[in-house]
């Protein structure tokens, strides 16, 4: 719930202030808003149409994961099937048709409890992932060739996933409630689209959006809650807690804190528990797969060893990757704790995710899902959310026409080594810059978009408007605020300037 303004800066005359319009404070917003008419004008009535900014996005997304599906014709009229390499030169990988039969949902196995055949024993996916890999299943008609049944399977699988990005959407643009049309760049993102459907990971990022949505508008329990189960269905999710706790310490919220974090436990706990009591090494499986697997592509340690006479082994990546986790927990707590103005939630939990996908010893290309909605809500800038979709998109590609370059023989179609070190590296270039234009806008609150707009913290439910408990540093003094650039005067502990002065 959001704080409410003090008597202090209560006017009789406020009103509620009006929607935040990216055209006019967006110059790449304004230019590509020429497509379809221009920006908004000067009289325009907002809630008059029935087509409201969350109905728009959410069509606009479902339009966008449609074309995604599109992009994956070529795999699904045969290349997924026949030929080494094809799947890979079309750049239309998925693993859901794979797995279908590779994780025994032809044969009907339970998932974490029969035994699979081949060299992975058991489902190697968190327990919330497997029980939607298995509902898809028993919507797959079992008759037919198998050809026939992975197809079916894969389309299963993308209208239950298309719900999901929906979800996502529609959680995105309502999380910050005066920037609606920010969630265009979530339906929008072409790394969205195009890696919506290789894998499940969309089940997780659906729920980590709704329970951000949930902390937003101060319903702590339902926040946890959701936060559990998306833990249950990925491990990600668990990081925004770290975050989370030292804001809640900065701004002494411990009773809150307190409801999340029994909340998230709870239900991840609900899900776990069955499975972890009677298929025990079915259910760990994901968590040993995870730490003995060894270092895979797109990380900067795929990097370093393929340019490496003596690459690190497995253990010692573990060990530095851990490492440098902590190293970056404490630089986000240290940064979080001593800003001058504390940190928005969206811009921590941004930063955490980036870190654990920058550290981590693997980067499979739909991991970018977990980041768009959580970039979308920290840094909501059409620039620089283009660049790094950008890059990634670069690193979409890079993997697949690398993987074509080695599965095609003699034919060596597709990109060499050194060109997908060079993809890699734009990928890591393309998130640590989106990382350091958010650590910027922690430093200088001036620059963040969504200040500037007159909000503090609209993604920070209780943390909205609160003001501080505990400080370090300069952020331990009272603050002097200055005019910000572009942008009306912010009030600490406040809802945020007026708007009756502003031009709209």
């Amino acid at each position: 719930m959001c704080g409410m303004p003090s008597a202090e800066t209560t006017r009789t005359s406020e009103r509620e202030p009006e929607p935040v319009r990216p055209t006019r404070e967006d110059p790449v917003a304004a230019a590509g808003s020429e497509l379809i008419g221009g920006p908004l004008g000067r009289r325009v009535l907002f809630g008059t149409s029935t087509w409201t900014p969350v109905r728009v996005i959410a069509l606009v997304a479902i339009g966008m994961f449609a074309l995604g599906m599109v992009q994956k014709l070529p795999c699904y009229d045969g290349a997924w099937f026949f030929g080494a390499s094809s799947q890979y030169t079309h750049a239309c990988y998925s693993d859901i048709p794979h797995l279908y039969q590779g994780r025994g949902f032809a044969e009907g196995l339970v998932p974490y409890f029969d035994r699979l055949p081949g060299d992975m024993e058991y489902l190697e996916y968190p327990v919330l992932t497997g029980v939607f890999m298995e509902a898809a299943s028993w919507l797959t008609p079992g008759s037919g060739s198998i050809q026939d049944q992975e197809q079916i399977y894969w389309m299963v699988n993308a209208g239950m996933l298309m719900v999901c990005a929906a979800v996502i959407a529609v959680c995105v643009t309502r999380t910050h409630r005066r920037r609606p049309w920010d969630g265009l760049l979530v339906a929008l993102a072409p790394a969205f689209a195009l890696t919506a459907t290789i894998n499940w990971d969309l089940l997780a990022v659906a729920l980590t959006a709704a329970a951000m949505l949930m902390w937003s508008r101060g319903r702590a329990l339902a926040f946890g809650v959701l936060l559990g189960l998306a833990t249950a269905a990925k491990l990600y999710p668990v990081l925004l807690l770290g975050p989370l706790f030292v804001l809640c310490w900065r701004a002494g919220r411990w009773r809150e804190y307190g409801t999340a974090l029994a909340g998230a436990a709870v239900a991840w706990l609900v899900v776990n528990l069955p499975v972890m009591y009677f298929a025990f090494d079915g259910w760990s499986k994901f968590y040993t797969f995870s730490q003995e697997r060894g270092v895979d592509f797109g990380s900067f340690w795929l990097l370093l060893a393929q340019r490496s006479d003596d690459p690190p082994t497995t253990e010692t990546v573990n060990t530095l990757a851990t490492v440098l986790m902590l190293l970056a927990c404490v630089g986000i707590a240290a940064l979080c704790l001593t800003a001058p103005r504390r940190p928005r939630f969206a811009q921590l939990a941004f930063l955490i995710v980036a870190a654990f996908i920058l550290t981590n010893k693997v980067y499979s290309p739909q991991y970018v899902l977990w980041l768009v909605p959580l970039a979308v809500l920290a840094r909501p800038k059409w620039r620089d959310f283009l660049i790094w979709q950008v890059c990634e998109v670069v690193y979409f590609l890079g993997i697949w026409m690398y993987l074509a370059y080695t599965t095609s023989g003699d034919a060596h179609k597709g990109l060499p080594t050194e060109g997908y070190q060079l993809a890699i590296a734009v990928h890591l270039l393309g998130t640590l810059y989106l990382c350091a234009v958010v650590v910027r806008d922690i430093l200088m609150p001036e620059r963040d978009v969504v200040r500037r707009s007159g909000d503090d913290d609209p993604s920070g439910g209780v943390l909205d408007g609160a003001p501080d408990a505990f400080a370090l540093g300069v952020a331990a003094r009272p603050p002097r605020h200055g005019e910000p650039l572009g942008g009306p005067p912010v009030e600490w502990g406040g809802q945020g300037a007026s708007t009756e002065d502003r031009t709209p």
